[in-house]
């Protein structure tokens, strides 16, 4: 090459690396063809979104030099942009033979093992690629990636925590770093990161959709809507956003929102297309337009295996609304057996297709079928959700001994707000029915499940666990009135002029001894079920959040005697009032019952509360439909229906002295 060529071809590079790829690809069509020249433009046409045109001219580079290892590197990216990976790795395999202390071979090689399934390969490589440059973002990004893919969530947490700080305003790294962190139960710090995503790209498409879904799992679905509407706002056609709306929005029966907004847009024109149009036949399905969903889905194509099992769950909706129910059981096996045979599917939609297929063969009375994808569905999640009973055993331990009747009676904060109302108790025990007859009394605001309580022991102590209990334990009442200030700030925001604010998040028992010290005037509400049919009835519904101990029947039952333990500790050293209902007390007694639960509040009696089904408010737990309508006792003694298949729950249960009264 000439001395002008060589310029030409250092200038064209330049402008390859500030981004002007369409100046690099003019520049370099006037010169001679050389392997350096078609391998810089075949990588101008890659950043181009020319897979194909690249692909030719990094194959013609190789021919022209097939021993020089930066061709071999360039051409394997071509091929991993075409997906074709395991030439991609042989490519990477032979640029490393000769590019022995540069990490690039490792690291893309590490991303193309990892496309093949080969998670302990991709590790491997993204090491020695990381060992090579240890000061360098990508590395370490490329290495948790891979970690992540493994399930080795403390080591991707590492590597994503090492990439921002090298880079802080990479805002990948800060997103795998929230996932990391959601996956290892992490839910405030992931919802962080993904904050910092946002700040460091504002509209960044990943960080906005998982902000809004960890928003929501943390019960500030409000928020998390107001997430995935902002990212709509800002761009119109962000399919990933209308498409995770839309299935919010379906999951809480509003159909007609789901379709209006996915029909507010244009569908996009890539591979979300199809996920697009079957969000849009599902809400079409719901809303009754059988035929137009039924024609919809005719001229959906042929569907790839990651959505086959979507596509026949709607055969199943559709068959069964036709009332051809031989088609729909046979549409029904058919998805099982996709969902047995496909590796490719999104793992939420693969744990909601078990859960759908679940509660058809149940509501067909085929308790075996209907356990089997129940059962399906937790393991899938346990791949997320890793449980440790020791955990949770300790942060118990140390709620006991750290919040003891002597702690509690010294110093607390000062305030005396009797606004705050707290009704928990263990998921699916009555405490959204509960909430629902309060929330119709005048004087009383319904606010749903809230995370702020559990955020304030992240604050008080650092974390979720036992550490973090005895920290809180330990706070005086300066930081405690600090603490206790901002949640009644948030709490009284939500409506000004309400008496009493009702803080219906379950989980919420986890936190009752820091809520004395920050808050002595409120009131508890412990909600109470038959332990088997509260195991039962978690184990049949798809609960956003971290619920680990549900993902197993042995775990579930020895969870749920942990929780009572916990309780029994509350109810003796806790110096707020404290009142128990249980689930058969509306059933049996209605009226009884609310004028004891409101007279418990200082409120007076109020008809409206016998029609709690009648009110018009948002209901986002799994009991928006039981809340719709009286009190009934439809779902007292289910469990009798599965007893055998409850056995490991039920024998945890009967040791941790569970049943006692039941």
């Amino acid at each position: 090459m000439s001395e002008i060529d060589k310029t030409a071809l250092d200038v064209a590079e330049a402008r390859y690396r500030a981004g002007d790829y369409a100046g690099a690809v003019a520049l370099l069509s006037a010169q001679a063809e050389t392997a350096d020249t078609l391998r810089l433009l075949g990588l101008c046409q890659i950043k181009l979104h020319a897979v194909e045109p690249a692909l030719a001219l990094l194959a013609r580079a190789r021919a022209l030099a097939p021993g020089d290892p930066w061709v071999a590197l360039h051409y394997g990216i071509g091929l991993q942009h075409a997906a074709r990976h395991d030439e991609a790795a042989r490519m990477f395999r032979a640029a490393a033979e000769k590019l022995t202390e540069d990490p690039a071979p490792w690291l893309n090689l590490s991303a193309s093992l990892l496309a093949m399934g080969d998670s302990s390969g991709a590790i491997a490589t993204a090491r020695r690629g990381r060992l090579r440059a240890p000061r360098m973002t990508q590395a370490h990004y490329v290495a948790g990636v891979a970690y992540l893919a493994a399930g080795l969530l403390a080591k991707a947490e590492d590597c994503f925590a090492t990439a921002t700080k090298l880079q802080p305003d990479f805002a990948d790294a800060w997103v795998n770093l929230g996932v990391a962190r959601y996956r290892a139960g992490k839910i405030f710090p992931a919802c962080e990161a993904m904050r910092v995503a946002l700040r460091a790209a504002p509209g960044h498409a990943a960080a906005s959709g998982n902000l809004g879904a960890f928003l929501r799992l943390t019960g500030e679905s409000d928020a998390a809507e107001a997430v995935l509407r902002g990212a709509i706002e800002a761009n119109p056609q962000a399919a990933a956003a209308r498409i995770n709306l839309a299935a919010d929005l379906l999951a809480e029966d509003r159909a007609a929102e789901a379709l209006d907004l996915l029909d507010g847009a244009a569908p996009p024109a890539d591979e979300m297309r199809q996920h697009w149009a079957l969000q849009r036949i599902l809400a079409l399905i719901r809303l009754g337009r059988v035929a137009e969903a039924r024609a919809a889905l005719e001229m959906l194509g042929p569907a790839p295996p990651a959505l086959l099992p979507l596509v026949l769950w709607r055969r199943v909706l559709l068959a069964a609304a036709a009332g051809d129910e031989a088609v729909a059981q046979q549409d029904a096996r058919d998805m099982a057996a996709a969902l047995g045979g496909s590796t490719a599917m999104v793992p939420e939609h693969a744990i909601m297709a078990h859960y759908d297929l679940a509660k058809f063969w149940s509501q067909r009375g085929n308790h075996d079928g209907a356990f089997q994808h129940w059962r399906a569905g937790h393991q899938r999640l346990a791949r997320f959700q890793p449980f440790s009973r020791a955990r949770y055993a300790a942060f118990i331990d140390a709620n006991i001994a750290s919040f003891d009747a002597a702690r509690l009676a010294a110093s607390r904060a000062g305030n005396t707000d009797a606004a705050p109302v707290f009704v928990v108790g263990m998921p699916r025990s009555g405490t959204t029915l509960t909430e629902q007859i309060l929330a119709a009394h005048g004087q009383v605001h319904g606010a749903g499940e809230r995370a702020a309580l559990a955020r304030c022991l992240w604050e008080a102590g650092g974390g979720d666990d036992a550490t973090a209990v005895r920290r809180a334990a330990q706070l005086q009442a300066p930081a405690l009135d600090a603490l206790a200030g901002r949640y009644l700030a948030e709490l009284h925001a939500l409506d000004p002029h309400a008496a009493r604010i009702i803080d219906k998040m379950p989980g919420n028992a986890n936190y009752l001894g820091l809520m004395a010290l920050l808050l002595p005037g409120a009131r508890v509400i412990e909600c109470a079920r038959d332990p088997r049919d509260i195991g039962l009835s978690i184990f049949t519904f798809r609960f956003y959040g971290v619920h680990a101990y549900a993902n197993d029947l042995g775990d579930l039952g020895w969870y749920i005697g942990q929780h009572r333990r916990l309780m029994a500790h509350w109810r003796a050293v806790l110096p707020n009032p404290m009142m128990t209902v249980l689930l058969s007390d509306w059933v049996a007694d209605f009226d009884a019952t609310l004028r004891r639960v409101l007279a418990f509040l200082d409120l007076p009696y109020d008809p409206a509360c016998a029609r709690f089904y009648e009110v018009e408010r948002r209901v986002r737990t799994v009991s928006r439909t039981q809340v719709r309508a009286p009190v009934n006792a439809a779902g007292i003694g289910r469990w009798r229906q599965y007893e055998s298949h409850l056995a490991p729950l039920i024998a945890e249960l009967d040791a941790a002295g569970a049943l006692e009264g039941w």
